[in-house]
């Protein structure tokens, strides 16, 4: 088995990504574009305009304008990339930014293997009992 080639992340993993993007995108756009799209989400389907008002009120969205500049990954940091003018400060922060984000895609990489591997675990489970013949029904 070839374990040079990169597991395909999952759906969940996948549509998790998707909605983070659109979070940060509208994040970029400030409180008016999340009212927007709550408006619009309303009228389309009113269920999903509830979750996304819960949303903003659960994630403080709809009350305060901090989301605007929090991000994960490379643009957070952006937020702290103004150089400060102590270039040995900014070296500093700028390889130990690099190596937190290293750490957290090796950290990452550690938890999809030791999902596959429980998944194998517990499909080898499973096929150990299929394999076995089952014992006849009592009868009555």
């Amino acid at each position: 088995m070839n374990t040079d080639i990169a597991p395909r992340p999952s759906a969940f993993d996948r549509i998790g990504a998707a909605l983070a993007g659109i979070r940060d995108w509208l994040d970029e756009r400030g409180k008016g574009a999340w009212i927007a799209a709550m408006i619009l989400a309303f009228i389309a389907c009113w269920p999903l305009g509830l979750a996304i008002l819960g949303y903003m009120i659960w994630s403080k969205r709809m009350f305060s304008c901090r989301h605007r500049h929090h991000h994960h990954g490379h643009r957070y940091r952006q937020g702290f990339g103004a150089p400060t003018g102590n270039s040995a400060f900014d070296a500093y922060r700028e390889e130990t930014l690099k190596r937190l984000e290293d750490e957290h895609r090796e950290f990452l990489d550690f938890l999809q293997k030791l999902r596959e591997a429980k998944d194998k675990v517990e499909f080898d489970q499973f096929m150990q009992g299929r394999n076995q013949p089952q014992p006849p029904a009592p009868q009555a």
